[in-house]
């Protein structure tokens, strides 16, 4: 086997692309949530009902906008490629802007994990962005 000879490379689809950045989204959102409950008192105050989401509404609004990076894994697989790019652009933006916002909003020492996931969660929306955007068109004939 020769180790000079390249390396065989595959031109992935872009919704598979796509679909693959919103799956590590969703991992990093759900390991954030789960590490955030080592945070001193954060158990005492789920348990307490004293907590950022302490009414029914707010829980439901919460859980609203977290399940639309979970449809986009699959909506970015099985809708019409205009509708996929605009979704994609569109939902990319507004969670960029929104775990940022989050990030930035989490500064403390406890929540250093928080911040770093935040951020790394906005790179990946945007780079979200930027893949769509940049969406292959049909080569002319």
């Amino acid at each position: 086997m020769d180790k000079k000879q390249p390396l065989e490379e595959y031109k992935v689809n872009i919704r598979i692309v796509l679909s693959a950045f919103w799956t590590a989204i969703m991992f990093c959102y759900l390991y954030g949530d789960y590490f955030e409950l080592y945070v001193p008192n954060k158990v005492a105050g789920l348990i307490s009902g004293d907590n950022l989401l302490d009414s029914p509404i707010k829980l439901f609004v919460t859980t609203l906008v977290m399940a639309v990076p979970a449809l986009m894994v699959l909506l970015t697989l099985v809708v019409s490629p205009s509708w996929a790019k605009g979704l994609n652009i569109g939902v990319g933006v507004f969670f960029t802007l929104f775990t940022l916002l989050v990030g930035i909003s989490s500064l403390s020492s406890w929540r250093t994990f928080y911040v770093f996931l935040s951020f790394l969660e906005s790179l990946l929306t945007g780079m979200v962005v930027y893949r769509a955007w940049r969406w292959p068109r049909v080569k002319a004939v």
